[in-house]
């Protein structure tokens, strides 16, 4: 009898504090904007995609591209053809943004084609494990294929963000998801890191008398763990977000989907005025968003240029992916007391000094600090930019307007690197390359202190009730 008490007791025991465990979790879950299964899946695209951002765009494969797959190359004239590709690549997502976003709202497609460019994305992130010495041309065309993936990806990711969270919880889901990026790129960057320095502890070829392809192999492996990881952490999404419903499709006789959609292009364009707050956001984001966008992109060759070893490099990245999940999640408490918009311009100010430390950076730890300042501010004005112009479009069109916020912020990837080439060959300093950036982040706050957020919220509210009754 006793020994029944003593399990009931036990088991009673087990349930209060299984349930309490249970509770705190959620409390944690909710004020994170993550207690929804809809919410945790949109979130951890970020966290699937976030691979690609860390470990080709930003750390590993810059450094593989400089100083092997451009081997021979000189220096200078292979910067400018890496800032080239970057600029192509997002100026053609850039180009067909428009297009796509309002396909995906008329035609009910945003899970469908963010998977038809994952799937490009992924592919191409694969194929740079075949990458060799030399092979610089397949190593920029494939890099431009994996930046047209993804950035064509976070167009549709993006657009869903309205669907899956009600108004009161945009700022805190979209820094989550931001959050789970820079952790989940900081965790497949530090595996890859530890293989590529370590490679012996992972059954990896190491030590001298290596052929090309057994020295390259950690790092090529790297590139393939990251086509894995995407596609793997994407499979949420697609199982609990579900296709949310379209705009309503045109009944004009003898219009083809595609000719409809061209048509709609053009309309969302002219509709964009009708939106005077979401379009000066827009105008904001674009000049701000590039300056962020090149040192982002550009950070890896600019550090190894100047002299910086290629583990301290990784280093201070790996270090900026585990500081910035803090760091985003603090700026939701500063967008709550703040506001939003407050908290975006003072993340610019930091970035404003990042750009001139950058210039006369000439020592390890000056890199470090860098890195440093870049965490603290990168994720939550990114974040709280997307959330800020969510709330300023009507849901039923998100993609429609998505996809216009995604050609400015391609644009921004397009006109900055563009501008750190023509700098650098025309001055030939790496250095002085960097400088025009800074003032991106002056202008582009400057107009976003001139966006007024109660009357754009309001006249996105009663264009959702206008199309509702239309629908």
């Amino acid at each position: 009898m006793g020994g029944k008490l003593g399990k009931k007791r036990h088991d009673r025991w087990y349930r209060v504090a299984t349930d309490s465990l249970y509770d705190a979790a959620m409390k944690v879950l909710e004020r994170l904007a993550l207690h929804d299964p809809r919410m945790r899946a949109w979130a951890l695209y970020d966290w699937a995609n976030s691979g690609m951002i860390t470990v080709v765009v930003t750390a590993v494969f810059p450094i593989y591209y400089a100083q092997v797959a451009a081997a021979g190359v000189e220096p200078n004239r292979a910067d400018i053809r890496y800032s080239a590709a970057t600029a192509l690549s997002l100026a053609l997502i850039a180009l067909m943004a428009p297009f796509l976003g309002v396909m995906a709202d008329r035609f009910r497609r945003k899970k469908s084609l963010l998977g038809i460019f994952l799937a490009l994305g992924a592919s191409a992130v694969a194929g740079m494990t075949f990458l060799q010495h030399g092979h610089w041309v397949a190593a920029l065309v494939l890099f431009v294929l994996a930046n047209i993936g993804a950035s064509g990806s976070f167009i549709f990711y993006d657009s869903l963000l309205p669907h899956v969270a009600p108004p009161e919880t945009l700022d805190r889901l979209s820094l989550s998801g931001y959050a789970l990026g820079y952790l989940g790129g900081g965790l497949l960057l530090g595996l890859n890191l530890a293989w590529i320095q370590r490679p012996d502890l992972f059954g990896l070829p190491s030590g001298e008398g290596l052929t090309p392809a057994e020295a390259t192999l950690p790092t090529r492996l790297a590139f393939l763990s990251v086509a894995v990881w995407w596609v793997l952490f994407s499979l949420p999404l697609f199982r609990h977000v579900r296709e949310p419903a379209g705009v309503a499709r045109s009944t004009t006789e003898g219009v083809g989907p595609v000719r409809e959609t061209l048509h709609a292009t053009v309309a969302s364009l002219r509709d964009l005025r009708g939106f005077p707050q979401a379009t000066l956001m827009l105008l904001a984001f674009l000049i701000y968003n590039d300056g962020i966008a090149t040192i982002f992109r550009m950070a890896a060759i600019y550090g190894d240029r100047v002299g910086i070893g290629r583990l301290h490099l990784i280093g201070a990245i790996l270090a900026v992916q585990f500081l910035g999940i803090p760091f985003t999640l603090m700026f939701g408490v500063l967008a709550r007391r703040l506001g939003a918009k407050a908290s975006v311009l003072l993340a610019l100010g930091v970035y404003t000094a990042t750009g001139i430390l950058a210039w006369r950076m000439d020592s390890t730890v000056e890199f470090y600090i860098l890195a440093f300042l870049i965490a603290m501010v990168q994720g939550g004005a990114q974040a709280l930019s997307r959330s800020l112009f969510a709330s300023l479009i009507p849901r039923q069109r998100s993609a429609e307007f998505f996809s216009l916020f995604a050609v400015l912020d391609r644009f921004a990837g397009v006109v900055g690197p563009a501008i750190f080439s023509l700098t650098l060959l025309a001055t030939g300093s790496i250095r002085t390359a960097i400088l025009p950036l800074t003032g991106m982040f002056l202008v582009g706050g400057a107009l976003l202190t001139r966006v007024d957020l109660r009357s754009g919220r309001a006249q996105a509210r009663a264009a959702e009730a206008a199309l509702g009754e239309a629908g």
